[in-house]
């Protein structure tokens, strides 16, 4: 049986690291890492790999499509819809990855790339989720910072459950519970909120062309998409093929990105502490190999890709150990545990939390 591997302090002790060592220039630790990490050279682009990547994942979502367009008005559709779901997430993968200009050498391609395989291609505004998930890197589970752990259909800390009422009280006392079901839905939940930020002007600094051309692909995308679905199938089959592939594109990016930080240290919102810690004790990776790399879009290397964000992923394999060690040396508990042993702790956050709200149960 594999056990989880914790290197260096008490996880326990996560949440009380509010004192971090002095420093946020050439001496401190993260710059002593950083300098570690360029000389052995894993920030480098690696041109040749996302060429092979993107034209792979085109040629495999094109297939999709395809193997759509021949089948017809036919059941074997609802199959289709789930391989499309996992096409849907691994090219949003690769919108991530060009988000954090990981892909090409310049912002203007990277974020070229972005918005076809963002807005264009899966239908997810990348404008938005840049926004959004530069903050949410930034202060990772830190109070009223990380917009991922913001109050939502979720609840993720103690002071939300206690403000929760009436049916947002029910949810958040059954959220272990309904949190794989509720996942379902988080396809449409990115659909929307990306369309709903184009429309406002005081959540996002984009441009009027930004917003126009962002708006454009979304149309695009989603005007093409339903026009397919609806021509090629009856309308019954049309609506079954909507919920099949819209919900599993849902539960796997949900399960994809679940596991990173949920259940992790929360920091408070006057916690005070460094980039190096911060980013470390907040994150989780998981173990696996080559497949667990390709289903998680290299997401199962959270720790690495929080201290390098514009590191390409196939680079990320190669500087855990590099990280582990230095974090062992420094005494920053680095928590790597396998899938479906984080996806327990998950729940079992999200359990705790909802307990207050359980009269049941004495707290």
């Amino acid at each position: 049986m594999t056990t989880d591997i914790i290197t260096g302090a008490d996880p326990a002790d996560h949440a009380e690291t509010t004192n971090p060592p002095p420093g946020g220039g050439r001496g401190s630790d993260y710059a002593a890492l950083s300098r570690a990490v360029k000389r052995s050279g894993l920030l480098a682009r690696r041109p040749g790999y996302y060429s092979v990547k993107v034209g792979a994942n085109l040629l495999l979502l094109a297939a999709g499509w395809a193997a759509f367009a021949l089948l017809g008005p036919s059941w074997w559709q609802l199959l289709t819809a789930a391989f499309l779901a996992v096409m849907f997430t691994q090219t949003a993968f690769l919108g991530h990855d060009a988000g954090h200009q990981q892909i090409a050498a310049t912002k203007r391609v990277n974020n070229l790339l972005g918005r076809l395989h963002g807005n264009l291609l899966v239908g997810l505004s990348y404008g938005w989720w840049i926004s959004k998930h530069t903050r949410h890197h930034a202060h990772p589970n830190h109070v009223d910072r990380d917009p991922d752990i913001a109050n939502g259909a979720i609840t993720f800390t103690l002071d939300d459950t206690r403000s929760g009422r009436g049916p947002y009280a029910w949810l958040t006392r059954h959220q272990a519970w309904l949190f794989f079901p509720m996942l379902l839905l988080e396809g449409l939940n990115l659909h929307v909120a990306g369309v709903q930020a184009l429309f406002d002007r005081t959540g996002s600094p984009a441009s009027r062309t930004t917003r126009l051309v962002e708006g454009g692909l979304l149309a695009a995308h989603l005007g093409g998409y339903l026009a397919a679905v609806f021509w090629v199938l009856s309308p019954v089959q049309a609506v079954c093929f909507l919920v099949v592939h819209q919900g599993l594109f849902g539960l796997y990016m949900g399960c994809s990105f679940a596991p990173n930080h949920k259940g992790m240290p929360i920091f408070a919102k006057d916690d005070k502490i460094d980039f190096l810690r911060r980013q470390v004790l907040t994150s989780r990776n998981i173990r696996g190999r080559r497949f667990t790399d390709f289903a998680l879009g290299g997401l199962n290397y959270q720790i690495e890709h929080h201290l390098f964000p514009s590191m390409p992923r196939p680079s990320l394999r190669h500087a855990q150990e590099l990280v582990r060690t230095f974090c062992a040396r420094h005494g920053i508990a680095y928590y790597e545990t396998g899938l479906v042993r984080s996806y327990g702790q998950v729940l079992r956050h999200l359990h705790e939390v909802g307990g207050p709200l359980r009269p049941e149960l004495e707290y």
